[in-house]
Order: C-alpha cells, then sequence, then structure tokens
C-alpha cells in the first residue's frame, strides 16, 4: 500500500511534496560539489532533468521507499529532506540545503519537525542518520536535534566512485526534545 503523501509545518518553514515550482532550487543544488555526489539530483541538469527529478520523488511514496520533501520558506525551495523506511520499524533521514539557504538553522528545524513526524506519527521506533566524518556542519545538526553518534562505520558506502567513512546516529523516541 502506497505511504501517504505529507506536508510538515513549522511556521515558516515548510516541508512538503516537491512541486514544479521547485525546478530553480534543484538546478541550484545540482551546481553544489556533493549534492550529486551523494543524492539523486542530477548534474548536469536541466529543466527537463529537474522534473524527472521531482518525479522519482513522488515515485518514493508508492513505491514504500520513504517520503521526500522540498524544504520551503516563504513558498521557495531551499533543499530536501527525506524519510527513507528501513526493516524492523527503523528509517534513514538524509538532507540537503542550497548553498545560500546554509548557516540559518533551516537544516535543524526541518530535521526535528521531520523526526516527530516519523517517530510519533509514522510509529517509526528508530530514526537512523549517516553522515561523514568531515562533515562537522551536518553532524551538528544532528547531534543538535538529539541524534546520538553510535560510531564510525569504515567504508560504509560510495560517494562517488569511492568507499567512504560514516558516523552512525540514532535518535529514539526519548532523545527526541520535547519541544
Amino acid at each position: 500500500m502506497p505511504l501517504d503523501p505529507v506536508t510538515l509545518t513549522d511556521p515558516p518553514l515548510i516541508l512538503r511534496p516537491f512541486e514544479a515550482r521547485d525546478v530553480p532550487a534543484i538546478l541550484d543544488a545540482a551546481t553544489d560539489p556533493l549534492i550529486p555526489l551523494i543524492t539523486s539530483v542530477p548534474s548536469p541538469c536541466d529543466e527537463v532533468a529537474a522534473l524527472a527529478f521531482i518525479e522519482r520523488q513522488h515515485e518514493r511514496l508508492h513505491t514504500e521507499v520513504g517520503w521526500s520533501l522540498a524544504i520551503t520558506e516563504g513558498g521557495q525551495a531551499l533543499g530536501q529532506i527525506g524519510l527513507w523506511v528501513l526493516p524492523q520499524k527503523r528509517a534513514s533521514v538524509g538532507y540537503w540545503l542550497t548553498g545560500s539557504a546554509r548557516g540559518r538553522g533551516l537544516a535543524g528545524r526541518a530535521v526535528k519537525r521531520l523526526c516527530r513526524f516519523a517517530l510519533k506519527d509514522a510509529r517509526i521506533e528508530r530514526l537512523e542518520l549517516y553522515v561523514e566524518p568531515w562533515n562537522e556542519a551536518s553532524w551538528r545538526t544532528a547531534e543538535k536535534v538529539g541524534f546520538q553518534r553510535e560510531g564510525l562505520m569504515r567504508q560504509y558506502q560510495y560517494v562517488g566512485p569511492e568507499r567512504r567513512d560514516m558516523y552512525l546516529y540514532s535518535l529514539l523516541p526519548e532523545d527526541l526534545p520535547s519541544r
């Protein structure tokens, strides 16, 4: 059975399904040196490829892979956040922001809102997050939300053509701050 679409709010932030009007954010993300390496954002990217990316995000609901949402503020897409379903009532969280949206606390707010949905509404019992050790901004964001570092997973996944180490973080319902 397909997953139900969701829209999650933490004003002025709205996490919602991607729309055609989000093409500029995808085109921007495609020029980032890292986002296309670790996500399905195509590079090079044109409007047709960006629209195909949006369609793939919608398909994730139908195939029960998870939720892929645009991180928006004032109607403008600034990034993407995903909740990817794993076996045994687990899910992983991933996110990216366009360069101009970074450094304002938006990722932390988006992650916290998505985690509340996952642990309360979607009845996920354990969330996982994987981040490269050098990506201090991302792992600090995870820690501020309440994720606990469990360890280093050596050469855990491919990033581009090479295997990379990843920190493994987890968040359980009791780890999520009450506010």
